[in-house]
This record gives C-alpha cells, structure tokens and sequence, in this order.
C-alpha cells in the first residue's frame, strides 16, 4: 500500500445525528478494516470542524501529485442540499481530472434520493449526475443492520478492498516506446479511434504545463477471425493486453473460454449475435479482476466434459452489458465470493439451471435485464450474498421467478416477475429480501412464499393474478415480515 494513504467523508451531519451517529461508527469501523487487512493504520477525516481535517485537506487535495486520497461520499437527499459537500466533491472532480484519474470518489448510497434514482431528477442535477455514474456501495438496507451483522462486517470488508485496490492504481510512469500500430477497427469502433493514432501507451507531454497529466484513449486491439486485425482469438488478444487496454471483437465464432485476470474492456464491434464466444469445457468468460467491462457478445456454454457455469464473476466490479448469455452445463450467471458486478441490458436465457446464481456473499446489481426460459429460477441467491435486482424481466422460468434460501439476502425494485412455473419469488431457509414496486403476475403458484424463518419488506407490489394468490406465508414467518400497500 502507498506510504500515508487517508481518505475524507463526505456527508451531512444530520444524517448522522438522525442515525444516531451511525455514520460516525461506520467511519471507525472502515478505518479498522483496512487496518486489519494491511497491518497499518488508516486515517478517515471526518469533522470538518476538526484542525486535523483543514490541514489534511489543504495539503492533500492542492497537491495534485498526491494520487493516495480518496473521498467517501455518503449519499442521502440531504446531500444534494449541501454547498460545503457539493464543493468538496468538486474539489475532487477538478483534482481526479489533473491525475488523469476516474476512481478517487467512492459513492456510498445511505439514503434512497430522488435524485439518483430518477432519470427525470438526475438530469436536474449534475453533481447527482456525477454520483450515479461511478461504481458506489449500496447501503440503504444495510443502515438498518447493526454493525455486528456478518453482512454489515462483509460488506465493509468489502468496501476496504476495494479502497485498498484503488491505492494500488497508481498513475503508470512508463516511457513511450514504439509499437505496432493496431488495424483500425471497422464500423462503429473506428468511428470511436479514427483520431486515436498509434496503439502504444502514453506519458505526459514534456511541453504541457507543469503538474497537469496528458490524457489520450487507452490502446486499442483488434481481433477478427478473417485474420485482418491484430489477433484471431480473444485469449491471445487478452494475454497480450496491459491492464486497461481495450480489446474489439469483430464478428465471428471463437471457440475459447475467456479468462480476465487484469482490468480491461472486450467490447464487440458489430452486431451481438454475430459475435460469439462459444466454451465447451468451461465458462464461456471468467472474471478474476479488481474492474473491467465485457460488452455486445453472445456468450455460450455448450454441452461438453465437465460442469461450469457460462459466466463465472469471482471478483472485483464487473460491467457485464448489453450481452447474449446462456449455459447448457450450470448457471448462466455465477456471482460468488464477494463479487459486486453490474448486470444491465443483457439476456440471460436458456440456462441448463438458474439464470443468475448468487452465492458465498456475492453481490452486484442486475438492472435491465431479460431473464428467462432457464430451467431452475431466473435468480437465486443464497448464503448470505445480497445482490440487488431493479427493472428486469424474469420471465417463463421452469421453477420460481427469484429464489432465496440459506440466509439469501437482496434488494428487489421495479421488476416483472411473471409467468413463472412455480412461485414468483421464493424466500427460505432463514433469508430476508426486500421487495418494492415489483410486478408479482401470472405465476403458476403463488405471487409471494415465505418459509423456514424467513422474513422481508413487502411494499407497493403488484401481485394480482398468480394461480395461487398473492402470498403463502409460514405461521413462524409473520413476525418477521413488513407488508403495506400491496395490490393483492
């Protein structure tokens, strides 16, 4: 870890004396984690009103050379409210830019505002703007936990890992040698690198003004199977790679499973369903990186030898987007181990067992997806993992629409959850999920079932016209369940 890294929070004090000063302890608790996970201290700067922060402040944000201090922005509608926050995280966006860096705020999401969550707020707003667009941890159930909670502890863990992976992406000081020059890629991607020029890295420009940091878009490899781009397989693509290089795929098959094990993005170049990535022995893609992003392929685990899922997401904050998925061998989707990927606009279909499976803590938010027509449930989630699910389609499943058992958690938001052969969602085996503003219709069973334990939030669904009614409740569940305004 660099010497002396520290970070400042960013909040309201009144969400803080509102919780009973739960943002205070959540500060101390973060600070001994990282601790715990370096074997060295870590200082969080709180109190504005505090010597310490002024100074620390002063020399640390005004030294642009500095690139080891992070702001944690604790979001709730009060924040968009406040001048002094909006001017700190202005600070922090001008100095972000003199790095040349995109990953010093750390969004932590506390309280659910109007302004992040709809599209017609944020545009009114550019500081919320800003927010929404980075990779921020949601907290707006786990405020509700106390700290001795294992999913509070895991996810503070989790956050410090993350901080920790931050301090170690460090800007590189490479010197510029001379490279190949990538085969421009064709259609859209050349549009996007027509200016780009060759595809070597780049340092500072010697002549630009003292502590600025030359900024130029990341180099670029082609694969096409017609042999008329840089590689012809995407793993030679990726081995080839520095970590946050870029890698287009042109259309064709390639019958690879893929291993990311450095940040970058793999992004096809074409139509999606003309370029696919077809595995017969393992996952079509598997994510072993702190960040990266995979878009428009068509992902396909084909029946063969072994068992494995499609994708495999075993850690860090993948951006899984705009794909084709499906498995005939496990899940279409494994999300385990503490990873907190973003799922948004994919189709996840034809999984041999669930469409998205959940599991040993994983996290990640699902956004705008179709998930249908797998052969298990469109989601599971189990032992302790808490994704949270908003705006999908999960759909024509053989079994249950969203599964949770074995101490599942999840956050679900303004779904359709429809058409399902079993129950619409499924809460077992001591878990607890929050349901809100989902459409819970036309399943073969029940709208809602809760046994062994279990419990949730139940606000504001629909769940009219499941062949089973809306709910079946265990008589040793109802103390554990909320329930209003439910259309039944």
């Amino acid at each position: 870890m660099p010497v002396n890294p520290a970070a400042f929070m960013s909040y309201v004090r009144f969400d803080d004396q509102h919780d009973d000063g739960q943002l205070s302890q959540f500060r101390e608790r973060l600070e001994a984690e990282v601790r715990a996970q370096t074997g060295e201290k870590f200082a969080i700067f709180q109190d504005r009103n505090d010597i310490d922060w002024g100074q620390n402040w002063q020399q640390r944000i005004d030294d642009t050379l500095d690139a080891v201090t992070l702001l944690l922005v604790i979001v709730t509608p009060s924040l968009f409210r406040s001048p002094a926050c909006e001017a700190e995280i202005r600070r922090f966006l001008d100095r972000e830019e003199k790095l040349g860096r995109r990953d010093l705020i750390l969004p932590v999401y506390y309280i659910g505002a109007r302004e992040m969550d709809d599209p017609a707020w944020r545009e009114r707003s550019e500081l919320a703007g800003v927010l929404h667009s980075r990779q921020h941890v949601d907290w707006r159930e786990l405020r509700f936990e106390p700290f001795s909670s294992p999913v509070v502890r895991r996810a503070i863990a989790q956050l410090a890992k993350q901080m920790l992976d931050t301090f170690s992406r460090l800007p590189e000081q490479l010197p510029a040698t001379p490279g190949r020059v990538a085969t421009p890629p064709s259609g859209s991607a050349a549009r996007r690198t027509e200016t780009r020029g060759p595809a070597t890295r780049q340092t500072g420009d010697t002549g630009a003004a003292a502590g600025s940091t030359a900024k130029s878009e990341p180099p670029t490899h082609v694969v096409d199977a017609f042999h008329r781009g840089d590689f012809t397989t995407v793993g030679e693509a990726i081995k080839a790679a520095r970590p946050g290089d870029r890698i287009f795929v042109r259309p064709g098959l390639y019958e690879e499973s893929l291993v990311v094990d450095k940040p970058l993005e793999i992004m096809g170049d074409g139509r999606r369903e003309d370029i696919e990535i077809r595995a017969h022995d393992a996952s079509a893609l598997v994510f072993k990186a702190s960040i990266g992003r995979v878009s428009n392929l068509t992902l396909r685990r084909v029946a063969g030898t072994g068992r494995s899922h499609g994708v495999t997401i075993f850690q860090g904050r993948l951006e899984l987007e705009k794909c084709d998925i499906s498995s005939d061998s496990l899940a279409c989707v494994a999300i385990r181990d503490g990873a907190d990927p973003r799922l948004r606009e994919n189709k996840i279909h034809g999984g041999r067992q669930s469409g998205v499976f959940v599991f040993n803590n994983g996290l990640g938010t699902l956004e705008d997806n179709e998930i249908f027509g797998n052969q298990f449930s469109g989601v599971e989630i189990k032992t302790g993992s808490n994704p949270t699910l908003r705006r999908n389609q999960i759909f024509d499943n053989k079994v249950n629409g969203v599964y949770a058992y074995e101490g599942g958690l999840g956050r679900l938001e303004n779904n359709g959850i429809t058409g399902n052969g079993g129950v619409g969602v499924r809460i077992d085996e001591d878990s607890s999920t929050v349901l809100r503003h989902n459409n819970i219709n036309r399943n073969h069973y029940e709208g809602v079932w809760i046994d062994g334990g279990s419990g949730g939030v139940f606000e504001d669904n629909d769940l009219t016209g499941n062949l089973g009614g809306p709910w079946d409740i265990a008589p040793d569940c109802e103390p554990n369940i909320t329930r209003a305004r439910n259309k039944e």
